[in-house]
C-alpha cells in the first residue's frame, strides 16, 4: 500500500486543497481531499478487470465549493436534519442556522464538508483532524475530531471517526459518498442497482424530509431491503414516505451494537461490483439521489437524479426531538468513536 498527495487545487479565497490517495499494490486506490474529508475518487475493479471509479464527485475545488450535495464529504457536527434548527441540553436550548428550509442540515452554514482539515499520513492511512470551537455553528463545546482513512489490499475502505469534547455537546458523523457500482460516468441511473440492507424497520419522515418518532417495520412496504432488490423497482411505489422523500431518503434501523457488523450489501450487475457496509453505528440513511439536480462531474460526466445513492452510517436524525432513539449526547470528556468500512469486491 502507497501514500502520494499532490496540491488538488485552490479554493475561491485562495487555502491550498490537498489531495491524498492511498493506493493497493493491484492498482485500486482511493483519493481523499482534506477539503471536507471529501472522498474524490474511488477505483476498484470490475469483474472483468477494468478500474471502475464508483464514487460522483470533480475533478476541481470549483467543483466542490460550487454545487450542493455534499458530494463524498465528512459530515458533523450533526448528519442529517434537527428539527426548527434548534435542541435542547440540559435544559438550555441552543438555536441553530436554518439552511433546510426551517431545519438544520448537516451541520450548518459551515460545516465539516466545509473545512480544510490538518492531515498526516500514518503508515498505510491518512489522519485528518479539526478542532470546532465552543459554539461553532451553534453548538455548545470545543470538540477535537480526528477521522482516519484507511484503505487495504482488499478493496476495503475504513472510515474511523473519533472525537472529544470539553463540554457536553451532541454529536453525529457521517460521511456522504454517493456511490455508483456501474461507475460514475456510466451514464446510468442507479435504479437497477441491487441492494439489501438488514433493517427491519425505518424511521418515518414529515413532508419536508425531517425524521420524525415513528418506527415503521418494513415488512409488506416498499422499504423491505432483507433480501437484495433493484433500488428502483419499489421507488415509484404510491406510498406516502416514498412521496415525503421523493423516493428514499429514510434512516433504516440497524440496532445498537459495539461490533462492527456487516449491515448492507450493493451490487451492479453491469460491472458485477459488490460493495459491503459494516458498521458499529445503530443507522444507515439510504438516499437515492432524488434531489440531485443535473450537473457535470468527473471528466464532464453528466449527473442528474437518481444516478449516485447514499449510505450515510449514522446515529437517527432528529434524535434531540425524538426521545426514544439512541441518545447523541457526547459527555464532556466521554471518547466518541463509531467505525464505517465500505468493502469492494466482485464476489458476494
Amino acid at each position: 500500500m502507497a501514500v502520494t498527495k499532490k496540491l488538488f487545487g485552490k479554493t475561491a479565497d485562495g487555502r491550498e486543497v490537498t489531495a491524498f490517495t492511498l493506493t493497493g499494490s493491484e492498482g485500486a486506490y482511493v483519493t481523499i481531499l482534506d477539503l471536507g474529508g471529501t472522498i474524490q475518487t474511488l477505483k476498484v475493479p470490475a469483474a472483468d478487470g477494468t478500474l471502475t471509479d464508483v464514487v460522483l464527485g470533480y475533478d476541481d475545488v470549483a467543483g466542490y465549493e460550487q454545487n450542493d450535495g455534499y458530494f463524498g464529504a465528512l459530515i458533523g457536527r450533526y448528519g442529517n436534519r434537527i428539527a426548527n434548527s434548534r435542541f435542547t441540553l440540559n435544559g438550555v436550548e441552543y438555536p441553530l442556522y436554518a439552511n433546510d428550509k426551517h431545519n438544520h442540515l448537516h451541520g450548518g452554514k459551515e460545516g465539516f464538508d466545509k473545512k480544510i482539515w490538518a492531515a498526516e499520513v500514518e503508515g498505510d492511512s491518512l489522519v485528518l483532524s479539526c478542532v470546532s470551537p465552543d459554539m461553532e455553528e451553534g453548538y455548545p463545546g470545543t470538540l477535537t475530531v480526528t477521522v482516519i482513512y484507511t484503505f487495504n489490499e482488499k478493496n476495503e475502505l475504513a472510515i474511523d471517526y473519533r472525537a472529544v469534547s470539553d463540554k457536553d455537546t451532541i454529536l453525529n458523523l457521517t460521511n456522504h459518498a454517493y456511490f455508483n457500482l456501474s461507475g460514475e460516468g456510466s451514464g446510468t441511473t442507479v435504479e437497477d442497482q441491487e441492494l439489501m440492507i438488514a433493517a427491519e424497520a425505518y424511521t418515518a419522515v414529515d413532508e419536508y424530509g425531517l425524521t420524525v418518532e415513528q418506527v415503521i417495520p418494513v415488512e409488506g412496504t416498499p422499504f423491505d431491503f432483507r433480501t437484495m432488490k433493484p433500488i428502483g423497482r419499489d421507488i415509484a411505489m404510491d406510498d406516502v414516505q416514498l412521496k415525503n422523500g421523493g423516493g428514499y431518503d429514510h434512516n433504516f434501523v440497524l440496532g445498537e451494537s459495539d461490533e462492527l457488523r456487516r449491515v448492507v450489501v450493493a451490487h451492479s450487475p453491469r460491472t458485477g461490483i459488490y460493495m459491503g457496509v459494516c458498521t458499529t453505528q445503530p443507522g444507515v440513511q439510504l438516499y437515492t439521489g432524488n434531489m440531485t439536480g443535473d450537473r457535470l462531474g468527473k471528466s464532464g460526466h453528466a449527473y442528474g437524479k437518481r444516478t449516485g445513492f447514499c449510505l450515510e452510517t449514522q446515529h437517527y436524525p432528529n434524535s434531540m426531538a425524538c426521545p426514544s432513539f439512541p441518545s447523541v449526547v457526547l459527555k464532556a470528556g466521554e471518547a466518541y468513536e463509531e467505525v464505517t468500512v465500505y468493502g469492494f469486491s466482485c464476489e458476494k
